[in-house]
């Protein structure tokens, strides 16, 4: 009886199924089995090199006319892609800067200095217009990737410093298109517009307001392309212009300060 019950408790020994033996996360490679990689993008042709720069420099009208194809675009983000649009960004930073520094109150007196003339005030007018888009084009992209990354949750991909310039660049179209209420302008009013005046007639006042509202229609782009290139709600758009604005006081604030 005792070699049945022997033979019975190692029967049961054999039936027992191996448990099966765990790996260590730090196990090598070669234990774990082949890691799954994602197999390297081919580079492009000349050809698709040509085509993809095609793309970008016609999306600079699309950016007024169709913003959702463009915003939605921004989102890729590799290296063809950046090196494509990096031209056609910098036409719009040029453009809009043009049109902000021809806005200003310094340009309406410009012919009060008898020295210059009209050559001198279109080179004035280009190298303020790059200087005051550079810094534009940077530190509005700063004030949006700074709202962007306070926007983004902790399971999200967090945005780029790129990506958040570039929508800044797309969403400066209005204002560059707004360079040609100017030559109408010099046609009706001459070199007036440059000199100093008491009071603005009607029909100055009216490309005034004309060039308030493609600022206005540039922010509401600028709302439209975080919304589109984030995928975000209108709500999370908005709070991400608030945050970036509130850091770049805080950063200014720091300097006044110091």
């Amino acid at each position: 009886m005792g070699d049945d019950v022997s033979d019975s408790a190692d029967s049961t020994r054999a039936e027992r199924p191996k448990a099966k033996r765990r790996l260590a996360s730090d196990a090598p490679t070669s234990t774990r089995g082949r890691e799954h990689r994602k197999p390297e993008p081919e580079p492009l042709t000349d050809e698709e090199v040509r085509r993809l720069h095609r793309e970008w420099w016609l999306r600079v009208p699309l950016a007024i006319m169709a913003p959702r194809a463009v915003f939605t675009a921004l989102r890729d983000e590799s290296d063809a892609a950046q090196a494509a649009r990096q031209e056609p960004v910098l036409l719009l930073v040029l453009l809009a800067g043009v049109a902000a520094v021809l806005s200003t109150s310094a340009a309406g007196s410009l012919l009060d200095n008898p020295e210059l003339d009209g050559a001198l005030i279109f080179v004035w007018a280009v190298i303020g217009g790059i200087i005051y888009g550079a810094v534009s084009y940077w530190l509005g992209g700063l004030a949006i990737y700074f709202g962007a990354r306070g926007a983004t949750t902790k399971k999200q991909v967090k945005p780029t410093y790129q990506r958040a310039r570039h929508v800044v660049a797309f969403a400066a179209a209005p204002i560059a298109l707004s360079l040609l209420l100017w030559p109408l302008r010099l046609v009706i009013f001459g070199s007036d517009v440059f000199e100093s005046r008491t009071a603005e007639s009607a029909g100055e006042r009216v490309f005034t307001i004309l060039a308030g509202l493609c600022v206005l229609w540039a922010f509401v782009l600028l709302l439209y392309g975080i919304r589109t290139t984030y995928d975000w709600t209108w709500l999370r758009a908005v709070g991400t212009v608030m945050l970036g604005a509130l850091a770049l006081l805080c950063v200014s604030a720091i300097f006044v300060v110091v």
